[in-house]
């Protein structure tokens, strides 16, 4: 070996030992489990229905607490009619939520929601319009009326609501009691029993003014190859409550399902992939509220600390009308060691 082959291999020595000691330092090593994105239809009436998010199917270690805490801002335009019905929803949903997670025991844990409300006109439809104009997209017709303000209202012969004034308030909590009950060394199987509190007012579109409950099965599992994903996936069903809001025309017996999957393509980063959908709220030949509904959702992670991530996503409806145009959202996600 000559001088120089020496002193490279010395540098590089060096060079590698400083990096891992940095590493060590920042806490950059894994820091968290994989997670689906946290995703809800905002569309004014679907949304206060007690439809759950995805989750991890694994659960909170036992004694210990999981917290994050939830904003979405979607902005919705859907003006239909028929022989027998009228719907227009035309405003902007501001949504902040509350999670913890406690773990009660081995492949036991309960979770808690509790979320905050805006109903308001908005301020994204100017740049929604721009967008739409950009691409020379279609825009549904949402810029021939005036931007920036609330009207949703339906109308049938069962009945209707219909919401101008900003209201803005607590929303519906929803309780729910994870259970695992097949895991291996890459997966997990879980199963969710779930209750949501009419605690909103139904009058302000801040809830359904009903409980309701679900059941879903989740999975959790890592790619089967040298790829370094996680596939996430739920399916479920949910009775919705008595609502005086949608009464005459509520549909009560609803399906809901979404698969995710998280690519980990750096030390700090993960880029996730989503699809949810549901049954549709309303029993109407309109699409906004009479159709099922399906959500597209693209959204990167940053895992900044150890056991601290933030995600930032859009939602998309790739099922035209059936969720709003489009739905921005960042969270903050605490989680204890595994």
């Amino acid at each position: 070996m000559n001088g120089f082959d020496f002193l490279g291999q010395t540098v590089r020595a060096h060079r590698i030992q400083g990096t891992a000691g940095l590493l060590a330092i920042l806490g950059v090593l894994p820091v968290s489990a994989s997670e689906p994105l946290y995703v809800k239809n905002l569309s004014p009436v679907a949304g206060l229905i007690g439809l759950p998010s995805q989750r991890d199917a694994q659960t909170t270690p036992s004694g210990q607490m999981a917290a994050a805490l939830y904003s979405s801002v979607a902005n919705d335009y859907v003006n239909e009619s028929s022989d027998t019905e009228f719907l227009n929803l035309d405003g902007e949903t501001l949504r902040v939520a509350l999670e913890l997670r406690y773990g009660l025991a081995e492949n036991w844990d309960v979770q808690l929601e509790v979320p905050w409300l805006q109903q308001s006109g908005g301020e994204l439809d100017g740049a929604i319009d721009d967008w739409h104009d950009f691409w020379g997209m279609s825009d549904g017709g949402r810029s021939d009326v005036p931007r920036d303000i609330l009207d949703y209202e339906y109308t049938s012969p069962a009945g209707g609501f219909s919401l101008q004034d900003d209201t803005s308030g607590m929303g519906d909590i929803s309780l729910s009691l994870n259970h695992v009950f097949y895991q291996d060394e890459s997966s997990a199987v879980s199963l969710a029993l779930g209750y949501k509190f009419g605690t909103g007012d139904e009058d302000e579109f801040l809830g359904s003014g009903a409980d309701d409950a679900f059941i879903a099965l989740r999975f959790s599992g890592a790619q089967m190859s040298n790829l370094p994903l996680t596939w996430h996936g739920q399916a479920g069903y949910l009775h919705a409550g008595d609502s005086n809001l949608f009464d005459g025309f509520q549909e009560q017996n609803l399906w809901f399902a979404g698969l995710a999957v998280d690519w980990q393509f750096a030390q700090r980063w993960s880029l996730i992939a989503q699809l949810d959908g549901h049954a549709a709220p309303l029993d109407s030949s309109l699409a906004g509220v009479g159709d099922d509904a399906v959500m597209a959702t693209l959204g990167t992670r940053w895992y900044f600390a150890p056991h601290w991530s933030m995600d930032f996503n859009f939602v998309e409806d790739i099922r035209v009308a059936t969720a709003p145009d489009v739905t921005f959202q960042a969270s903050l996600r605490y989680r204890p060691e595994s």
